[in-house]
């Protein structure tokens, strides 16, 4: 009995299936991006496979036997829901986009934005992941990314938003207690420093100064560049971190400029995902909202933007 033997090959199914509802394998080879010998042999198969005729060849069209009627009728049902379900699979997934980023980036500067991209595209559920490591977007737990480098990752399409720069910030009660922070590294100042030592050392590097701070000088060393900012809004110290994306706490007063000096170190913010992704309608959506975002607080920072000094790392990488 059939239901004995190996099931008939898919790509033989599918040749089948298409030059019956077409009615011609010529017609089946041009829905199917292949050649009429290519469907005619793969039905050949189907027919030894089952020990049955499922057409009555003619030398321009075919037609089915009454067997191959049956089996049509199955077929052609079974591929019309196949592709539905596709078609369904594919209207789902472009209402709900999952976007993976730095946690400072993310919980200072872009969540407070996105209830304007919700207004604006209420029929897209938004997922917002925070990680400091860069994720897999080949997997398919997430549709794009903002990531922190130089844009160059193989595989995928990259839209730069916001350069990389960073300062000295306090407390306004702090300022005139810091006013020398900008001299030698190796003295004290009244209050530790906050935040990533590399950045401290590009910035006192754009100075002149190129030894190493001592580890004395630094404060509790904390995760994220946002949890360095509050600490230095409670008066904890001085925090290095980006006048761009703690702008409102720059705006509200509760942080100042410890020192105009403005540092890069080369690297910008930048909007990905995977190429194949381009001509998604959820992620071209999200992808113009974000880049009209940037570009206005690009525009504010420009003045500061200009006049940043960029220290290239003397290791280079991403993070």
């Amino acid at each position: 009995m059939v239901s004995d033997r190996r099931f008939p090959s898919l790509p033989a199914i599918r040749a089948f299936e298409a030059a019956a509802r077409l009615g011609s394998f010529a017609r089946a080879a041009q829905e199917l991006d292949t050649t009429a010998a290519s469907v005619s042999y793969h039905v050949r198969r189907l027919e030894q496979q089952i020990g049955v005729s499922l057409f009555v060849r003619h030398p321009n069209h075919v037609i089915l036997t009454r067997s191959g009627d049956i089996v049509a009728r199955e077929a052609i049902n079974a591929f019309a829901a196949l592709r539905a379900s596709f078609v369904q699979a594919a209207e789902v997934d472009e209402t709900h986009l999952s976007l993976t980023t730095l946690p400072s980036l993310g919980t200072s500067w872009l969540t407070p934005k996105l209830g304007r991209f919700r207004s604006r595209h209420p029929d897209i559920a938004f997922e917002l992941d925070l990680s400091a490591a860069a994720e897999d977007l080949s997997g398919g737990r997430y549709d794009a990314a903002i990531r922190n480098g130089h844009g160059n990752w193989p595989g995928l399409r990259t839209v730069e938003l916001l350069p990389s720069v960073f300062m000295p910030m306090c407390a306004p009660s702090l300022r005139e207690s810091v006013a020398d922070i900008g001299g030698d590294p190796q003295r004290p100042l009244p209050v530790p420093l906050l935040g990533r030592p590399d950045w401290w050392s590009l910035w006192y590097r754009a100075l002149g100064f190129d030894g190493a701070i001592p580890p004395g000088r630094f404060g509790t060393q904390l995760s994220a560049e946002y949890l360095d900012i509050a600490a230095a809004i409670a008066g904890q110290g001085v925090a290095i971190g980006s006048p761009i994306l703690f702008r409102g706490e720059l705006d509200a007063g509760r942080l100042v400029p410890a020192h105009d000096l403005v540092v890069s170190d080369g690297r910008a913010f930048w909007f990905t995902y995977p190429a194949a992704r381009h001509d998604s309608r959820k992620i071209a959506s999200f992808r113009e909202w974000l880049s009209a975002e940037a570009a206005r607080d690009r525009d504010a920072a420009r003045a500061m933007i200009r006049r940043a000094v960029v220290v290239e790392p003397r290791v280079q990488g991403s993070r």
